[in-house]
């Protein structure tokens, strides 16, 4: 499966769709996204297409076959997971009951976004740092790339999404202090309706992402790596966690 089209240099989702829309276009602010001949939904990401685990298959390669390293960062991802889905039902219980606090409600938020600085942020550390510099020189070599000067890889889809992790959670949790201390109620609710989307949008993005680590990143890094990196790779790593 290709993340980027090496003809066109256009960015792939799982059936090979373009995504029409580059990180320095994209604003979690503005909800109304480009509509195109190839995106069915309002989506630039185009989520429901995306999850197909036939179309982001290499070569059969399943999380027993993978190194050490990589199997540590799938597991990583399904703690995140646990974790996101505990945010999206407290999301989802604020934005029913008209944005009316709880102490449960409260202390969702408060945990997802302690996990988010002290988890998800290193987790992303580790791959831009470890994984991503050796998969990207890789996916050049094979000619997994765009044909421009640049030479954009899958690699840079994924530290983009890394970027819009830290804007949006940024955005949900300053938008929950912000409408918190608004006096107007009308004022309040706009700005908790914008925190809420935003944050909705922030769990999709993480669902996608993972999706595509998990079943495209991680086994091209098995498969392209030698066996003398990828046990470089699992000392960095290592190393990282400790």
């Amino acid at each position: 499966m290709k993340i980027i089209d090496a003809k066109t240099g256009s960015r792939l989702n799982a059936e090979g769709k373009a995504i029409i829309k580059k990180l320095k276009e994209d604003d979690p602010l503005q909800r109304d996204v480009y509509k195109g001949d190839e995106l069915g939904e309002n989506s630039p990401m185009d989520p429901p297409d995306a999850y197909d685990e036939d179309a982001t298959n290499v070569d059969g390669i399943k999380y027993e076959d993978l190194t050490t390293s990589l199997k540590d960062m799938i597991d990583e991802h399904n703690e995140l997971t646990a974790h996101a889905e505990k945010f999206e039902k407290a999301l989802g219980d604020f934005h029913e009951s008209s944005y009316h606090f709880t102490q449960e409600i409260n202390d969702r938020f408060n945990e997802f976004f302690k996990y988010f600085d002290n988890h998800i942020l290193p987790h992303n550390r580790k791959e831009e740092r470890h994984l991503f510099p050796i998969l990207h020189k890789k996916l050049i070599e094979s000619g997994e790339h765009s044909p421009n000067k640049e030479k954009e890889t899958a690699v840079d889809l994924m530290e983009d999404d890394h970027v819009k992790f830290i804007q949006l959670a940024s955005l949900t949790f300053n938008l929950l202090g912000l409408a918190s201390r608004l006096p107007d109620n009308h004022s309040r609710a706009i700005t908790f309706d914008l925190a809420y989307h935003n944050g909705k949008e922030l769990i999709e993005l993480l669902r996608l992402h993972i999706f595509r680590e998990d079943n495209t990143i991680f086994p091209l890094t098995q498969k392209l790596l030698s066996e003398e990196e990828l046990k470089i790779l699992n000392k960095e790593i290592h190393s990282f966690n400790e």
